[in-house]
């Protein structure tokens, strides 16, 4: 699969609040061992930028990224053990110019995609 992304620096640009992303961050995974020196790793996971953002602890975060496990991470260079060094918005749904549809237009939206021919091969599995 090609795709064409446009990945923009988090030290310069930030996504509009509420807007899913593609996140590149950074970090090192702890070593096995305890005199072990870990390992460095930048990997891309899904996230969700927002403006304001209370964890469950009640710590009140701003402009930072949210993970599905409510992990947060901030933008490259504030003080975070895992940062966004870049992110990139997620493609919308196929044949719409949203990232969700909820409630009873969901399903009828997913039809029209594959009436159209823009959603999922339904005859795959």
């Amino acid at each position: 699969m090609d795709a064409v992304v446009e990945w923009v620096d988090a030290r310069k640009r930030l996504p509009r609040s509420g807007m899913p992303v593609a996140a590149a961050t950074v970090g090192r995974y702890p070593s096995d061992r305890e005199d072990g020196p870990g390992e460095d790793f930048w990997l891309v996971r899904p996230m969700v930028f927002t403006a304001l953002h209370f964890a469950e602890d009640g710590t009140e975060h701003h402009d930072c990224f949210v993970d599905s496990d409510r992990v947060v991470r901030l933008p490259y260079g504030r003080p975070c053990d895992e940062p966004v060094t870049h992110w990139a918005y997620l493609p919308t749904l196929p044949g719409l110019s949203v990232h969700q549809v909820l409630g009873e237009n969901a399903r009828p939206a997913l039809q029209k995609a594959w009436d159209e021919g823009t959603g999922p091969d339904r005859s795959a599995g």
